[in-house]
């Protein structure tokens, strides 16, 4: 099965935005199309190749949280997108099951990251000084340890190519605003306890994971992009979940570790392996399969 890393309306719908994943065309003022492409990247590269039916994954878990939490997002509902606008219809090979009809929103400029577990970036941030993303947190902290509760730890949103920097939630409150940024700290990490709790019940912990938020006409907070996909969050094992350690996650380990082992982290033009591309399917299906409980 060939995967699908670019995708071409020959000129239908103006492409306004390039992700990493995702291709982001604008239908008219008010509405967008979130195309998610079977792209990947790791060290904030992407790959040459990418990993089949990787988008649909993430278009059909991001689809199943968006409807499990309690908060407005900024999915337009619609039975059958062809219907609707006849002119996708020619393109229906590359944006069926990979594609979101999506209201145009004002973006808050923050990734809002929760952390409920230390590790990653926040481990070593740690070591060193004690705290994570400049807060003071608990004494004598494993690798892989909970956090007595979630914590709120932004970073900024970087355009395209540029690195998101870890910052702490004062900075973040002089980018958007104190009142917001208190609503958007409260909000996070209501929304992250609520999931973490239920994949628990699926053998799965959520370590952490990033959302991001827009504004509608009214100023009312809306949950956008993606959701609580092995590509925005950490998820690892229950079963497997050994405190002191790093743990294997449902996520880019395998390429990430590819990359490191061959020396390729952070070059440009790199292809994967078969064997690469196939184990880190073979996790994103496992993940969805265990979140959702229907079989992919």
């Amino acid at each position: 099965m060939s995967e699908l890393t670019n995708t071409d309306l020959n000129n239908t719908l103006p492409l306004i935005a390039k992700g990493k994943v995702r291709d982001i065309y604008q239908i008219d003022p008010s509405t967008l199309l979130f195309v998610a492409t079977d792209r990947i990247s790791a060290y904030d590269v992407i790959m040459s190749n990418g990993i089949p039916e990787k988008g649909k994954l993430l278009t059909k878990l991001s689809e199943f949280w968006f409807n499990f939490l309690p908060i407005e997002n900024h999915l337009i509902k619609t039975d059958n997108i062809f219907e609707s606008y006849p002119n996708l219809k020619p393109f229906e090979s590359q944006l069926k099951d990979r594609s979101l009809l999506v209201r145009k929103l004002k973006l808050i400029p923050l990734e809002v990251i929760v952390r409920g577990y230390i590790t990653g970036s926040a481990w070593k941030e740690y070591k060193k000084s004690k705290t994570v993303h400049g807060i003071k947190v608990e004494e004598d902290l494993q690798e892989s340890q909970e956090f007595s509760k979630p914590i709120f730890t932004p970073s900024t949103k970087a355009e395209q190519g540029e690195h998101d920097e870890n910052i702490s939630p004062e900075q973040a409150a002089t980018i958007v605003g104190q009142d917001l940024c208190d609503k958007l700290e409260k909000i996070s990490i209501d929304l992250y306890s609520k999931a973490k709790e239920y994949a628990k019940t699926k053998g799965i912990i959520i370590a952490d994971t990033k959302f991001e938020f827009g504004l509608d006409e009214n100023d009312n907070i809306v949950l956008v992009d993606e959701v609580l996909t092995p590509d925005s969050s950490r998820f690892w094992s229950l079963e497997n979940y050994k405190i002191g350690q790093s743990q294997d996650s449902y996520d880019k380990q395998f390429l990430r570790d590819w990359l490191t082992k061959n020396n390729l982290n952070g070059k440009d033009g790199v292809a994967m392996d078969q064997e690469i591309v196939d184990k880190t399917k073979e996790k994103y299906i496992e993940a969805y399969e265990q979140i959702t409980g229907e079989k992919w």
